[in-house]
């Protein structure tokens, strides 16, 4: 199943503080299994248990980071925070990015608006691993090249105008802390993409409209319902009528709700049938709340973001929304996904 409209949210303008990060040294955490004590995990929200840590982007995979995930994936960033590093990444959470101004996400990701989204996450990242015990008032270098200024005030930490709500949740390639804000560098307008954005939706609300009157009514009507919008891909999924547990599996993770905001995302979904295959007890105790991260990586592991139509699959590993490669054998007319 695909659609092919724009993702919404991401951003509101940040800065104030004042901070440095004293870069700590780069010591390989490939085998790191720390979990974060108490008073480093000041939030509730996030799961930072990771008995093997992963990289920084299969923590943000992990901990249901998903509003992240899919920015970083359409920013073509996925394999360079998959790198060695090491990194430190201020994740905004999917709350933070709830809170923007409505409109900006789909803004940034508009393809004449790629520059302003890369450079937003970025901004978020700092090319040294840098744990909680490190960080001190003042400013720090980012890798989008400008400073962000960081205030470490007792046991409150901000980051421009985000607070620091959890740290220290290790990966392989760095170090995640958790942030209740997103963060915007000084040289980007949320504001003027927001105007952009609104000034290109009148146009095609006028020119839609214009349409609209011209068409003949009746039988043309009939005819553009039929050629018209087949829905969101939960729409398509809910009329098809044997995803049911894959909708339920959906709503359980909090991903319908991405998936069925405007986007462009390629499907591969289970049917009823294929779940009820799997051994006994596994679906239910998938959704249990304890296994949500669980339960979010192997439906995210289901899709892939753009569009791509059967004709346009090749033999070869594909990058799922997860962050896994899962491998596409073309036999003659059969296609399989692993």
């Amino acid at each position: 199943m695909t659609t092919s409209r724009t993702p919404r949210r991401l951003l509101a303008g940040l800065a104030a503080g004042t901070l440095v990060l004293a870069a700590c040294g780069s010591d390989s955490n490939d085998d790191a299994e720390e979990t974060p004590t108490e008073e480093e995990a000041p939030s509730d929200e996030t799961s930072e248990e990771s008995t093997e840590a992963g990289t920084v982007v299969d923590v943000a995979v992990a901990n249901n980071f998903t509003t992240l995930v899919a920015a970083v994936q359409a920013a073509g960033l996925a394999e360079t925070l998959s790198s060695e590093g090491p990194f430190t990444v201020f994740a905004p959470t999917d709350e933070a990015f709830a809170a923007l101004p409505d409109g900006l996400l789909d803004a940034l990701l508009l393809p004449e608006n790629s520059d302003a989204l890369t450079a937003i996450l970025t901004y978020h990242v700092i090319g040294a691993e840098v744990p909680s015990s490190d960080v001190a008032s003042g400013a720090v270098t980012t890798v989008q090249g400008e400073d962000v200024e960081i205030v470490a005030d007792g046991d409150t930490l901000t980051i421009g105008s985000a607070n620091i709500t959890a740290t220290d949740v290790e990966a392989s390639n760095g170090v995640v802390h958790v942030i209740d804000a997103v963060i915007v560098p000084p040289s980007i307008d949320p504001a003027a993409l927001l105007a952009d954005d609104a000034m290109e939706e009148d146009a095609m609300e006028e020119d839609d409209a214009m349409e609209e009157d011209a068409m003949e009514e009746d039988d043309a009507m009939e005819d553009e319902a039929a050629a018209g919008d087949p829905g969101t891909l939960i729409d398509v999924a809910t009329d098809a009528g044997n995803f049911t547990t894959l909708l339920a599996a959906g709503e359980a993770a909090g991903i319908n709700a991405v998936l069925g905001a405007p986007g462009e995302y390629t499907i591969f979904a289970p049917t009823d049938e294929a779940f009820a295959a799997l051994p006994e007890g596994l679906v239910d105790a998938l959704l249990l709340p304890e296994n949500s991260a669980a339960l979010t990586a192997i439906l995210t592991y289901h899709a892939v973001l753009g569009e791509v139509k059967a004709a346009d699959v090749t033999a070869g590993p594909l990058t799922m929304l997860q962050g896994e490669d899962a491998e596409v054998v073309i036999d003659g007319d059969r296609v399989t996904v692993d």
